[in-house]
């Protein structure tokens, strides 16, 4: 039987006393590819920091919840990173200007923001982030410190450090923000051919363009709750867009890619 990713069931997260997650239930099996949407607020990056370990369900003795990762009901942290891959904009902002390209990679096997100089970076190592930086174009920039990057190219290195330990599945939170159109298009067929090399992705995005064509499932949060949680064809289409954002929006579809527009014509 195919193993699950994460497991939810009557699952809630509060904070400061208000529910930011409230009694979900959901499964996200390994080998799926899976876009998470939703409005601002509505428990989307909640739900990812979840899938990632990094906070816990709250407790309630008369609601007990149940969580599991990779099919484990505790979980130590480091473990869980090396079998699932994580690039977030948050990431982006957390390593010195002077780190090198190389170094952003390498940290992948140590899940640090450095290699230290207590690390032993193997030759097999250093063989697997040539590999990656290859996978993702940039072989030739391994020297350069990541001041001297362009955002297209940070992000791509931050996708090769998430997949240098060959992990089960990847987690990309918001991985297009701030890219012009083509670089989008450019990172769409990026992450179509990752899905056709077999590696499986879940995307958090508020923007429906974002999601490549070879992701058919979509999650869509709101009010703390899964609103929706099925094919694509049937979450991106123009009613269930305008419930779930709570405005009139207009949905286009071309080649399998989708655009919204607020009803009026301005692009979203």
């Amino acid at each position: 039987m195919e193993e699950k990713a994460l497991e939810l069931r009557n699952v809630s997260v509060v904070r400061d006393g208000k529910y930011i997650l409230s009694s979900v239930d959901l499964d996200i099996m390994q080998g799926e590819n899976v876009a998470v949407i939703g409005a601002n607020g509505s428990g989307k990056t909640t739900l990812i920091k979840l899938l990632r370990g990094d906070i816990h369900p709250y407790y309630d003795e008369d609601l007990p919840a149940t969580m599991r990762i990779f099919g484990l009901d505790r979980w130590n942290l480091f473990d869980i990173r090396q079998r699932m891959g994580v690039v977030s904009m948050d990431l982006q902002n957390m390593f010195r200007p002077d780190t090198s390209v190389f170094e952003v990679i390498c940290s992948g096997f140590f899940n640090s923001l450095d290699v230290f100089r207590d690390k032993t970076v193997t030759d097999e190592m250093k063989q697997a982030v040539y590999s990656k930086a290859m996978m993702m174009g940039i072989e030739d920039l391994l020297e350069r410190p990541i001041e001297c990057l362009s955002l297209g190219e940070m992000r791509r290195a931050l996708i090769a450090r998430a997949l240098v330990t060959e992990p089960k599945l990847l987690v990309l939170d918001e991985p297009m923000t701030g890219l012009d159109i083509v670089m989008k298009s450019k990172f769409r067929r990026m992450f179509d051919i990752l899905i056709d090399r077999g590696v499986c992705i879940v995307m958090i995005t508020h923007d429906l363009s974002d999601i490549p064509a070879s992701v058919r499932r979509v999650i869509a949060m709101k009010d703390g709750r899964v609103f929706y949680d099925g094919p694509k064809e049937t979450a991106l289409s123009s009613e269930m867009i305008s419930e779930i954002y709570g405005e009139r929006i207009d949905v286009v579809e071309d080649h399998g890619i989708y655009q919204m527009f607020m009803s009026g014509g301005d692009c979203e």
